[in-house]
């Protein structure tokens, strides 16, 4: 049936609940499961607060640090499945243009994802990753609530 499930986590509860369903899925029909976390770019101007005081050194190690844990826990729930797992770190401004681009690259028949992050009401306002992903992806996605 699948052969490879991309993962696109983003840390928050609703992802957490998407990755051990995602592994589950997995893990019933035999496939690898490759877990994606996109982090946004240092920008020296910008709305969010781990970027407003930090140096782009200082960013970049603490992405890292935050891509690590996150991504521990795709690895860490398939690993406890037995599923084969792979994960990757991309970065970027368009999240859902990275889980696209990553979901083609590595060859995955699946992106299963959380109905919703964290973007709060920004997301309500300008359309959910989710949403966009759904409305561009010629490959299946599956929404996890």
């Amino acid at each position: 049936m699948f052969k490879r499930i991309l993962i696109p986590t983003d840390g928050s509860s609703a992802s957490q609940r998407a990755i051990l369903a995602g592994v589950a899925l997995a893990r019933e029909t035999g496939a690898a499961v490759i877990g994606l976390t996109v982090i946004p770019p240092f920008h020296s101007l910008t709305f969010r607060p781990e970027m407003l005081e930090a140096t782009p050194e200082s960013y970049e190690e603490e992405a890292a640090r935050r891509a690590r844990r996150i991504l521990g826990d795709v690895e860490q729930a398939a690993l406890e499945a037995g599923v084969p797992c792979t994960v990757v770190q991309a970065s970027g401004d368009s999240a859902h243009e990275a889980i696209i681009s990553t979901a083609r690259d590595r060859g995955c028949d699946l992106i299963l994802m959380a109905s919703h992050g964290h973007k709060g009401i920004k997301g309500l306002l300008l359309g959910s990753e989710t949403q966009k992903v759904l409305v561009h992806s010629a490959i299946p996605v599956m929404v996890y609530r």
